[in-house]
């Protein structure tokens, strides 16, 4: 989603293990050195435990992809087997078959294993097991393991044995019924987290290693970074690869620290902030400020303190759950286009004297959710929607997409940001979601730098970009009116009306109306290489992926660049291309 906005290759922070993508820190090079080591020296075992996310299992995949030619290695990732099982499955890795259900069954696998290590052993091959997430063998099957290492000729082992775990395989091997087995682990290695400069170091290597070009998070960031993840790079993969998704759904190309400790606390359901910390606080404010009435109402001047006593306590008026007042406005019509007040939500309170007048006429967007709960749903949303396009929504008939379907629009579903609806530059319904989880369908009428129009029911507020990505995780349905019926990606080679109708409107988006007739005639209905380049060049003014193909997202943001003047936009076109683009 955001690689073409970073100008990124590929997906920097996927916590799924990628031997290209291994740091090796001074814990990771160590830890792999291990692992070399246990698979070119016979022994007996090689232990590596770390916590959960250390890199373990990246750096078993890194062993993997620099195992010597003469190395055969048996890797078990799911060791919650029988004895019996996990033998099968070691002949099943070492690609031995081997006959379910015989009598004996133990006995025929490991003689099966044998005859295999011992033919292998005279080829002058070594055979390595590893075992990931050890810390799950049962004892019956460490038994199993050990005898394994039994298998041997006169000089050295055939079966070379590593187990790579959580912390608990310490504790698990430290029992006293497994104490033969503890006493033929040869080599014992603890993978710790990164420390703060190497979480910086971590993050930087795996973004250059995406194709970043420089620094994308910046130094406060970084150390934000390491202190949420605490140096766990599978935390600090998923932390920071929510904090590039904020900064693309703003539009930053340097993601702050205020977006990583954003990201911290959606990724933990706000455990980045202990959740003691604000109950503390306000008990804290509640005691300075009782302290500082006492010592005023002790110390303060005579006339205030006289008038002060002289007053009587009142309680405050109650607050009613009536929605604030706003101009009358009369109900909101199915089509979506009747008049709506407007209200603007100020991102946060201005605390003081004048914070009830302040919140009562400019209420921020959490309280004008929770006020506009009835004329937030699915169904409402498509009427707005439908209606800005003239078009007509009944409820309960088909679905919102179905219905435009049927009046020429189509649907476009998708996870973004605001800088590609600024691009794709339509009205759409976007999904918001406040802290206690309850989803909103609010309809995008407007966008400007720094303020969104919204459709909450029968109102229209102003709300800060800042205040709508808080509730706005990227989910949005925009309408468009293809110029056909049919809508597929078109990409160089094709022919068609519709590759024809792609040159048109492209002539058209350049502004070259005398060139329409001659692209149609020379290039006709093929997409050729003057079309690729009509495509590219379209796709590089609009900031979308450059690759020469026409899909969906190309298609829609030139709907919305050749837009009739009565169709609606999130902004107007500029006045300098309007007669270029035409109609």
């Amino acid at each position: 989603m955001y690689l073409g906005f970073f100008r990124l290759t590929e997906k920097p922070f996927a916590i799924t293990p990628d031997p290209r993508y291994l740091y090796l820190s001074a814990r990771h090079a160590d830890a792999l050195a291990h692992l070399v080591y246990g698979i070119n020296e016979a022994g007996g075992f090689i232990q590596l435990t770390g916590e959960v996310g250390t890199g373990k299992t990246t750096t078993i995949r890194s062993l993997l992809s620099r195992a010597p030619k003469n190395v055969e290695i048996a890797l078990i990732l799911n060791p919650r087997l029988s004895a019996a099982e996990f033998l099968r499955s070691l002949c099943e890795e070492l690609g031995l078959g081997a006959a379910d259900g015989e009598p004996g069954e133990t006995k025929e696998l490991v003689d099966l294993l044998n005859r295999y290590l011992l033919r292998t052993h005279a080829q002058g091959k070594r055979v390595v097991l590893i075992v990931d997430e050890a810390q799950n063998l049962s004892p019956e099957v460490l038994e199993q393991i050990r005898l394994l290492t039994n298998l041997e000729t006169e000089t050295q082992k055939l079966l070379q044995i590593i187990l790579i775990g959580q912390p608990e395989l310490r504790k698990l091997l430290a029992r006293e019924d497994l104490r033969q087995l503890a006493q033929r682990v040869t080599g014992r290695y603890h993978l710790d987290p990164l420390s703060r400069e190497e979480t910086a170091a971590y993050v930087r290597h795996r973004l250059r290693v995406a194709g970043a070009g420089g620094d994308i998070f910046t130094s406060r960031a970084l150390r934000e970074v390491y202190r949420i993840s605490r140096g766990i790079p599978r935390v600090i993969n998923i932390v920071c690869d929510r904090a590039l998704l904020g900064a693309y759904t703003q539009d930053t190309h340097q993601v702050p620290a205020t977006l990583v400790r954003r990201a911290g606390e959606e990724v933990f359901d706000r455990g980045a902030m202990p959740r003691w910390l604000p109950a503390l606080a306000g008990v804290l404010a509640l005691v300075v400020l009782s302290a500082s009435a006492m010592l005023l109402w002790r110390h303060g001047p005579p006339a205030l303190l006289s008038g002060l006593r002289g007053a009587r306590l009142e309680a405050p008026p109650a607050q009613s759950d009536a929605h604030p007042p706003v101009a009358a406005a009369s109900e909101t019509a199915a089509s979506g286009t009747a008049a709506a007040p407007t209200v603007t939500a100020a991102p946060t309170a201005t605390a003081g004297p004048a914070t009830a007048a302040t919140t009562a006429s400019s209420p921020s967007l959490a309280a004008l959710l929770g006020q506009s709960r009835a004329g937030t749903d699915t169904d409402t949303a498509f009427a707005q929607l439908l209606g800005l396009w003239k078009a007509s929504y009944t409820p309960g008939k088909t679905d919102g997409c179905s219905q435009a379907l049927t009046q020429g629009l189509q649907c476009m579903m998708q996870r973004g940001s605001l800088a590609q609806l600024r691009l794709l530059n339509r009205p759409a319904i976007l999904t918001l979601t406040d802290d206690a989880g309850m989803s909103y369908q609010v309809v995008l009428r407007a966008l400007q730098d720094d303020t969104a129009q919204l459709q909450l029911g029968n109102q229209t507020v102003d709300v800060g970009i800042a205040d709508l990505t808080r509730y706005w995780f990227g989910d949005f349905v925009l309408l468009w009116r293809p110029a056909g019926k049919e809508i597929r990606e078109l990409s160089a080679g094709m022919h068609g009306a519709q590759v024809k109708r792609l040159r048109e409107q492209l002539d058209r988006w350049r502004g070259a109306a005398g060139a329409a007739a001659g692209g149609a005639a020379a290039g006709g209905d093929e997409f050729d290489r003057s079309l690729v380049q009509l495509v590219e060049q379209f796709q590089r003014a609009n900031r979308l992926t450059v690759d020469g193909i026409a899909g969906v997202e190309t298609q829609v943001a030139l709907d919305s660049a050749l837009a009739a003047p009565d169709s609606p936009l999130l902004q107007p076109r500029p006045a300098q291309q309007a007669s270029a683009r035409g109609t």
